[in-house]
């Protein structure tokens, strides 16, 4: 069983079908939709202000969603990956969004739809970043427009195969 951690009166909430690794570690104001997925060493840290998950989110391996105390809060949409050891601070996903192994994300960046954040990217505090685009590097930069057939064979690929993942642990 995950570790679930009340904060100052406030427990997470978990919607319908949801996995939670033994050793995941979701603690204080945390609203997760259904059909999402924490795993191994990762944390979601919802004890300085609000995260909010939507539907079909994969928190993988390692990875860390926090905010800051009186400034930030997380909002991730719907089919949103979370890649290993990823960091995501006080930001706002959009859905239908990878964000790639390793990469960070800091306060008041905006992710929107539709969009692959490189593995080890860095977008620094503030980033924008458009709908149906790539971004890489550090400081993470522009790479290309997204187009369909990436759409569906890395994010909506990876959503989908992390819900078929979870069910193998239930």
């Amino acid at each position: 069983m995950a570790l679930i951690k009340e904060v100052n009166g406030i427990k997470p909430t978990f919607g319908d079908n949801c996995y939670l690794a033994e050793n995941a570690t979701i603690v204080g104001d945390v609203v997760m939709g259904n059909d999402c997925s924490v795993w191994f060493n990762a944390v979601v840290r919802g004890d300085v202000n609000s995260i909010r998950i939507g539907n079909k989110v994969n928190i993988q391996d390692g990875a860390v969603i926090h905010c800051t105390y009186q400034k930030t809060k997380v909002h991730l949409g719907n089919n949103v990956s979370i890649g290993h050891n990823a960091i995501v601070h006080g930001c706002t996903i959009h859905d239908n969004v990878l964000v790639g192994m390793g990469a960070i994300v800091m306060d008041n960046c905006v992710i929107e739809s539709n969009c692959i954040i490189g593995a080890g990217a860095v977008l620094t505090e503030n980033t924008h970043v458009p709908a149906g685009t790539i971004y890489a590097g550090v400081p993470a930069k522009k790479v290309k427009d997204i187009d369909a057939k990436l759409l569906e064979g890395e994010v909506n690929r990876i959503a989908n195969n992390y819900l078929m993942y979870s069910s193998w642990f239930k």
